[in-house]
């Protein structure tokens, strides 16, 4: 137990050629080696656990070698090799940035730059977390890290390369370290499970290696923790147990279910999803992660892009083979929406079941019976406007007459409404079809004033029943005319925004673009683009009600238009208004001064 040492620290990298993911930058500086054109200053940067500061101790342990073998590496064997090995070397000093960010810190370390190396050519100095210095201490470090003597070499390391100075950044070479790919950590890990008799499935290997989110420490760590929960033989299973990690197997089974439409099935999943313990929104993230992988696996060029082992990946491909290109897109747009609209929604769990309903619809859609809209009141066309139209189709013969009268044009109409009936009143169609001219000769009895009336025939086709019981429902409603100011209705308008939290465009339209009244009946709204336009037509009747509810009137109408270029208004703070005020009146600015007032 004593001697027990964490994976990360006995299995660290203590070659070029055992550092993982980070080839093409490990072989510039075994290239630079050879060449022996070393840099003063290097500076490391790249994300946490990737190899940074050990790529800084091989270097320096390296350049030190007295016997270097022929693949650049240090021989282990030389004196300055063994002094490295055993941590008792003199000429690698390292220095935590992070507790030690002053500028006496910096003046000692400077000192130690004047001491020439007692083994070896060079004295090597690590700077770890560096972009904690106090820019005090980095102005110190300014002229020595600029022109050092020639025995000593600065490596500075950081995980936070925007925040170094740009000043030591032109004084160093910088080598930008990438994240560890999924494959290359499962790959290690499975090394240091056979070096320690561990027996791991490659699907385990593969969820540690995703959560360590491409840092190589990390990585083991979550294997020595893994190994101490499982006692030696790490499973799949156990790994999403010990981690929390959602099973991808319930995203397979919820992707079926939306490919069969069946929407219980969704819900049941998700709730056990919820009953495991996971948030709504990891298990929203889970599922857009998923629908991407699925659609990577349409393309054999994409492959490469799926990170998962071979067993899973077929399960991809299978399940991809099943969905339209069509579904993915409408199905990763569903769920990123409901990820975005996550964190301002009041009901969340209501949310992400919507989304899952609405992904069964993709393929499935189910029909919701809508009411017709209401018919518009038209003013009756005159007897010589009729507008012509296409022939009708001839009817079955049945009587001269009608054969005679088969349509040639027509226009639907509905009659107007009197000054007293109610604003839904029911209108019935109909259609004016002149008549023409007949083969046989008038009768001579016909006066002049039944000639004129001749040329038309107006025919009244009645809606069913049923119809006309909602007609004379609809016809009941009472005409709401109450005053309103623009006060009143500015506030209707705000309060219908509190109502529809998830539509972000929308609200925020309607929080920047106010109405303003034309008459009592009449209100614009004057808006951006056309994209706030189409989006308030969308809402445009849930809108309308609301207001009529709200204002209790429901005889005014609403306008859009769209503002020009700088047509914009532009709003004014109290101090712009008292500047402006200024400018037109000196005087107010001695009283402003005299009585020591204040802006309200």
């Amino acid at each position: 137990m004593d001697n027990y040492i964490v994976s990360a620290r006995k299995y660290r990298p203590s070659t070029f050629r055992s550092v993982v993911g980070q080839k093409a930058l490990t072989q510039t500086l075994k290239n630079a080696i050879d060449a022996k054109k070393l840099a003063h200053a290097y500076l490391f940067c790249g994300p946490r656990g990737v190899g940074k500061t050990s790529c800084a101790r091989i270097f320096a342990k390296t350049i030190n070698c007295f016997h270097p073998t022929e693949t650049g590496e240090a021989c282990n064997e030389c004196e300055s090799c063994r002094a490295f090995n055993e941590q008792r070397s003199y000429n690698i000093i390292e220095l935590d940035a992070a507790s030690n960010n002053s500028v006496d810190d910096i003046r000692a370390l400077i000192d130690q730059v004047r001491i020439p190396p007692q083994i070896g050519q060079y004295k090597v100095f690590i700077i770890d977390e560096v972009h904690m210095l106090s820019p005090s201490a980095f102005n110190a470090f300014l002229k020595t890290l600029e022109e050092p003597p020639h025995h000593a070499i600065f490596i500075l390391a950081t995980t936070e390369k925007h925040k170094i100075l740009p000043t030591i950044l032109s004084r160093c070479q910088v080598y930008d370290f990438q994240r560890i790919t999924t494959a290359d950590i499962a790959e290690h890990l499975q090394y240091v499970a056979s070096q320690e008799g561990i027996t791991a499935e490659p699907e385990a290997l593969n969820v540690i290696a995703q959560k360590a989110d491409g840092g190589m420490r990390d990585a083991l760590s979550i294997f020595d923790q893994v190994v101490s929960f499982t006692g030696g033989h790490i499973t799949y299973q156990a790994v999403i147990e010990n981690l929390n990690v959602l099973d991808y197997e319930y995203y397979f089974r919820l992707v079926d279910a939306f490919l069969q439409g069946n929407v219980p099935q969704a819900l049941l999943i998700f709730k056990e999803v919820r009953d495991h313990g996971f948030e709504g929104q990891f298990f929203i993230g889970g599922l857009s992660r998923h629908l991407r992988d699925l659609l990577v696996c349409k393309d054999p060029s994409t492959l490469p892009l799926l990170e998962v082992s071979a067993s899973v990946a077929q399960r991809y491909g299978g399940q991809a083979q099943k969905c339209s290109l069509a579904f993915l897109y409408r199905a990763m747009e569903l769920s990123n929406r409901c990820d975005l609209d996550y964190r301002i929604s009041n009901n969340k769990q209501f949310l992400v079941e919507l989304t899952l309903i609405q992904i069964c619809q993709i393929l499935n859609p189910v029909s919701i019976p809508t009411q017709e809209p209401p018919l518009q009141k038209i003013t009756p066309a005159a007897p010589g406007s009729v507008q012509s139209a296409p022939a009708a189709q001839p009817r079955p013969q049945a009587q001269p007459q009608q054969q005679q009268a088969h349509a040639q044009s027509a226009v639907q109409t509905q009659t107007q409404a009197p000054q007293t009936a109610e604003p839904q009143a029911t209108y019935r169609q109909a259609t004016i079809r002149p008549v023409p001219p007949s083969p046989k000769p008038a009768a001579p009895a016909q006066s002049a004033q039944s000639r004129k009336a001749a040329p038309m025939r107006i025919s009244i086709h009645q809606k069913p029943a049923e119809a006309t019981h909602e007609e004379q429902a609809a016809a009941k409603q009472v005409v709401l005319d109450t005053p309103f100011t623009e006060e009143a209705l500015n506030t209707a308008w705000l309060a219908y925004t509190q109502t529809i939290p998830t539509e972000v465009v929308l609200v925020n339209t309607m929080q920047s673009c106010r109405p303003k009244l034309l008459d009592p009946r009449t209100f614009i709204v004057s808006v951006d683009s056309q994209i706030q336009v189409n989006c308030i037509n969308e809402h445009f009747h849930e809108l309308m009600s609301f207001l009529q509810n709200a204002l209790k009137n429901n005889q005014f109408s609403m306008q859009l238009r769209i503002n020009q270029p700088g047509e914009k208004e532009i709003i004014f703070s109290p101090k712009d208004v008292l500047k402006k005020m200024i400018e037109k009146n000196p005087d107010i600015k001695n009283l402003y001064d005299t009585f020591d007032l204040e802006i309200a």
